[in-house]
This record gives C-alpha cells, sequence and structure tokens, in this order.
C-alpha cells in the first residue's frame, strides 16, 4: 500500500477488484480546506476510464507487476504473437492489450510484456525504434539551408516527417511516443 500522494503517470494500481493505469494526477490543494489527489484511472480490462478523488491521507494499493523481455514474432488479424527470450515461451496479446502499437513494430524487434500474476496485461514499446523507409517523394534541392520535411512511408505502414535528405531504403530512428523522426541510422 502506498499514499494516495505517491500516484504517479504510468503507475497501475488495484482499485475495486481491477487492474488501473494511472493516466492523469493532479493534487490540489483548495484554500483553507484539505488537500486531495484528482487522478484518471484506466481499467485495464475493458479499457473504460474514470476519475477518482483520494484524500491525502488515502491508501492505494500498487500491483506488482513482472516485466519480461520478449520478441514480436508477427500478427494473425488482431491477435500479436510474442517470445520469451529465456525460455521460448510464446505469448498472444489481443489488439484490446496492445493497443494501437503495431504501426511501431516489426519482427525480431525486442519489447516489454507486462504480466500480472502470470497473465499477460500489455507490450510496452522501447522510447525509439528504427524502421525502414518505404516510400518518399525526392529530396528538393534547393531545401539543404532549410529545414523543410516531407512524408514518409514506413515498414509498418506508419507514415511520418522526415527530413529533405531521407531516401527510400533508408533505416530512421522514431520516437514512439510523439512519432517524431530523431535520425538517420543508415542509409
Amino acid at each position: 500500500m502506498i499514499s494516495a500522494t505517491q500516484l504517479r503517470v504510468g503507475m497501475v494500481i488495484k482499485e475495486n477488484g481491477g487492474l488501473h493505469r494511472v493516466m492523469y494526477v493532479h493534487h490540489a490543494t483548495p484554500g483553507n480546506k484539505r488537500g486531495f489527489i484528482q487522478a484518471k484511472l484506466r481499467n485495464l480490462d475493458s479499457g473504460l476510464q474514470k476519475e477518482m478523488r483520494y484524500a491525502s491521507s488515502d491508501k492505494v494499493e500498487k500491483a506488482h507487476l513482472d516485466h519480461r523481455q520478449m520478441e514480436y514474432l508477427y500478427q494473425d488479424q488482431d491477435e500479436f504473437f510474442f517470445m520469451d527470450m529465456q525460455n521460448h515461451e510464446q505469448i498472444s496479446l489481443g489488439r484490446d492489450k496492445v493497443g494501437d502499437i503495431d504501426s511501431y513494430l516489426s519482427p525480431n524487434q525486442s519489447v516489454v510484456v507486462v504480466f500480472f500474476e502470470g497473465k499477460a496485461m500489455s507490450c510496452e514499446l522501447p522510447k525509439s525504434v528504427d524502421l525502414t523507409v518505404t516510400s518518399t517523394v525526392p529530396g528538393l534541392k534547393t531545401a539543404t539551408v532549410t529545414s523543410s520535411t516531407k512524408p514518409a512511408t514506413l515498414e509498418t505502414g506508419l507514415v511520418v516527417q522526415v527530413p529533405q535528405f531521407v531516401k527510400q531504403g533508408d533505416i530512421v530512428r522514431i520516437d514512439t511516443t510523439n512519432n517524431a523522426y530523431i535520425e538517420r541510422v543508415k542509409n
């Protein structure tokens, strides 16, 4: 059990018999009233969000999660298959657990799968991924001084804005938190 004042975004807690990810936390201290914590929680099973208000003295139960490094294998319709690198055990996660991260997943990529009491709950991407540019328009010759960008389609179908010098076949590093181009890794 932790104090409600220790809640942080991304933390997973047990609330009303279910697991919830903390999406937003605000510590409010209105005038001469007692402080409280306003939190937005997302149920990991149903995906529904709800707002909760805790007194500063309230206790919440933090869920103890197991994080395992796994390798992404393939996708079959709405099922994603992963392999544990230690014991070669394979698991599958539905789209409801994986979310919209399939635009970053390429075969043999390393990801972290989160388990609770032996059951796979979700998948976490690294901060950045390296993907191959499959198509983009030719760069402008006059764009050497300006910082203009152009759209590029990556091997997973994700479309991002890249600098003019990036061409088809290049490998680029993409930030998974905001779809932003970081750098060209290899051309």
